[in-house]
């Protein structure tokens, strides 16, 4: 588990890496369009990592894998292994307000 592990964060570091190396860029025309390249495809690759992380909880789910044991081997929150199964993302945002989650009042005033 350990040396698996340690595959899984050198590839994470790569990543990391190559994005410190376009910090690094000493000329600044050159670092600002290759940073402007990134920002382009970011939204688009994070939206994929997502659904492939999410496929993943899901399936693992389905196979009653735990919250917390799965929450574990990933290194997040139970409440984030929640999130992800729910579909909710972006800091919450997608998530119900307190109020329709449980049942309360309508923007109208009316209750559900």
């Amino acid at each position: 588990m350990a040396e698996e592990q340690a595959g899984v964060d050198e590839e994470a570091q790569r990543v990391f890496d190559a994005l410190d190396s376009l910090v690094a860029m000493e000329d600044e025309g050159a670092r600002a369009r290759a940073i402007s390249a990134f920002l382009r495809q970011q939204a688009t690759v994070i939206s994929r990592l997502s659904a492939i992380r999410r496929n993943y909880v899901l399936k693992q789910r389905d196979a009653d894998v735990s919250v917390r044991k799965l929450a574990a081997e990933l290194r997040v929150s139970p409440s984030t292994i929640q999130d992800i199964e729910r579909n909710w993302h972006k800091g919450g945002r997608g998530r119900p307000r307190k109020e329709e989650a449980q049942g309360g009042d309508n923007e109208d005033g009316s209750h559900n």
